[in-house]
């Protein structure tokens, strides 16, 4: 018997990974006015407890939580940004401010000029430095394609996921939680309980204010800020589900 052709399949799934369309779908899914999400993360030290992909998996998982409840499209992530903190830890991988504004200014407008007017630029890396990068790309184009007197006008939402996790502060973690603490480890817990390295140690450190320093490591010893041997998978999971939520609302805004 011919073996069954896979195209011919009248039952599939949605596809949630933008690159996974056809050339005919992307067409017909961006006259469909489809929302995208760009995730976007990093290669950074995370403490001896979180792998360097933390800030990566983390709006990769929620952009496909959302997917699968509002039907946006994922776009294929970008998981490399600026990390001056954590730059002379081994392993974390930095690249310039010009080169993560010129990428990313790339990307979103070949999503635009692909007929994607409505675009979520997710990180899950916050660094001051970083997000600017972005915003900065974001807002060249918005700028760009209203002087261009287009009827539908282009709309970029940029944020860190971690803005809507640390609204949860007060709830599961320490005022001073940050990066690699209580809320980062939980997430992880609950998304890649396989990539949990260790328990963990709490650190809270104290940066000196207003003075760039050559070696942030000397004041952030052990890459910590936060206690993450109060986390766990259920916390993360309830952190999570928070994210998504609050990311579905803003597909749902930015569709209108």
């Amino acid at each position: 018997m011919p073996k069954p052709n896979p195209a011919q399949e009248t039952k599939k799934p949605k596809c949630l990974w933008l690159d996974e369309l056809s050339t005919k779908e992307a067409a017909q899914a961006a006259k469909d006015g489809a929302v995208v999400i760009f995730p976007v993360g990093s290669v950074e030290e995370h403490g001896d407890h979180l792998p360097l992909c933390t800030d990566s998996v983390q709006p990769e998982y929620i952009a496909l939580e959302v997917a699968k409840k509002t039907g946006c499209l994922v776009a294929p992530p970008l998981r490399y940004g600026i990390c001056n903190a954590g730059r002379n830890f081994a392993g974390t991988i930095t690249i310039e401010f010009d080169t993560l504004y010129k990428i990313v200014h790339d990307i979103l407008s070949e999503l635009v000029r692909n007929g994607f007017g409505r675009i979520i630029v997710l990180s899950g890396h916050a660094g001051q430095s970083h997000m600017v990068a972005l915003r900065l790309a974001a807002q060249d184009i918005v700028i760009k394609n209203d002087a261009s007197g287009s009827e539908r006008k282009t709309r970029i939402m940029v944020l860190s996921d971690f803005d809507f996790a640390k609204e949860l502060t007060p709830k599961y973690a320490s005022e001073k939680d940050g990066h690699a603490g209580t809320i980062e480890t939980a997430r992880v817990m609950a998304i890649r309980p396989e990539l949990i390295k260790a328990l963990g140690a709490p650190s809270f450190p104290q940066m000196p204010r207003f003075e760039v320093v050559a070696h942030p490591e000397v004041y952030f010893p052990s890459g910590v800020n936060g206690d993450p041997t109060v986390a766990s998978a259920d916390k993360g999971q309830k952190i999570n589900e928070y994210i998504i939520e609050e990311v579905e609302k803003l597909v749902k805004t930015i569709k209108e």
